[in-house]
């Protein structure tokens, strides 16, 4: 299953990458037609696209590699620094996007409604948003916090240019050029943003974060109802790292119970967690009753 899922988001990543360069080329001609800075601006986020594009897909090829001996847990994790990567990257082109944007806005340039160009953005931008959907979920669903990211940056582009567009229109209506420079710095408003929250939530994953709510209960529910012949499970411990979900507990059996029985009863449990939660990883500590802390899981 995590083998089919690493394939998915590998050929995932790749379209995000030929979706990202094409989105460039379109709004770099945009911004040359027009010359507008804020398109200018729009533009340069989309450089930072690709970068992130291209860090997204050497990260999902990473993370899909089976453990080795030197990381046993495997390469999970290193979704979580690439994210880290992006969101870091996403700042420094904000940095880029200020100092336009000032420079615009102290000496104002004029710029043009090209028709051609400005369709040519929103042509752009309705990619950019049907792929960010599609990346999000896609995301979502294979767990991958790399492409996960990547979609909510996109998304943040589509707001942020939809914006620009509307911005530009009416700058131009009104006359006011250095309206261009302000929408300029709206843009990377947007995207610094956008780079805060995938280092946020990228930091939260390399800490060892535990399961929602609602799979922990999930998770003691699959325990208890597949523990038959046991007395109680107790300190369950979970974290995540990318696709992998880490389990682990101490059950506690009766002391007169053989070593083959306890191990028949961990391997029920272990087969019904693995159908359950995708890419889970358990270990169980057996324990004689008068281990019993009475709490946690009660056997059914």
């Amino acid at each position: 299953m995590v083998h089919g899922t690493s394939d998915i988001t590998i050929r995932v990543a790749y379209g995000s990458l030929a979706v990202a360069i094409v989105v460039l080329a379109l709004k770099g001609f945009s911004a040359w037609t027009t010359g507008s800075i804020a398109l200018y601006s729009d533009a340069l986020e989309s450089v930072v696209n690709v970068v992130t594009a291209v860090v997204a897909l050497v990260a999902v090829r990473l993370a899909s590699r089976p453990a080795s001996a030197t990381l046993p847990y495997g390469y999970h994790k290193a979704e979580y620094f690439s994210a880290v990567f992006i969101g870091i990257f996403i700042a420094v082109a904000a940095m880029l996007i200020f100092r336009e944007a000032w420079l615009g806005f102290v000496n104002p340039r004029d710029f043009k409604l090209d028709p051609l160009g400005l369709g040519v953005s929103v042509a752009a931008t309705a990619i950019n948003a049907i792929w960010a959907v599609w990346l999000t979920r896609t995301g979502r669903e294979a767990r991958s916090p790399a492409l996960e990211a990547d979609g909510k940056h996109l998304w943040t582009d589509v707001l942020s240019t939809i914006g620009v567009l509307a911005g530009v229109l009416l700058a131009a209506a009104t006359g006011y050029r250095q309206l261009d420079a302000v929408l300029a710095a709206f843009v990377g408003v947007t995207i610094l943003w956008s780079g805060w929250q995938v280092i946020r939530s990228s930091v939260i994953g390399l800490m060892d974060v535990a399961v929602d709510p609602a799979m922990l209960k999930q998770i003691k529910e699959i325990i208890s109802v597949n523990a038959t012949g046991a007395i109680e499970a107790h300190d369950i411990r979970t974290r995540q790292a990318g696709k992998m979900t880490f389990i682990d507990f101490h059950l506690v059996v009766p002391g007169a119970m053989s070593v083959e029985a306890a191990h028949t009863i961990c391997d029920a449990i272990e087969a019904k967690l693995r159908e359950q939660v995708a890419g889970a990883q358990i270990t169980i500590h057996v324990e004689p009753e008068q281990k019993a802390k009475h709490s946690g899981i009660i056997v059914v």
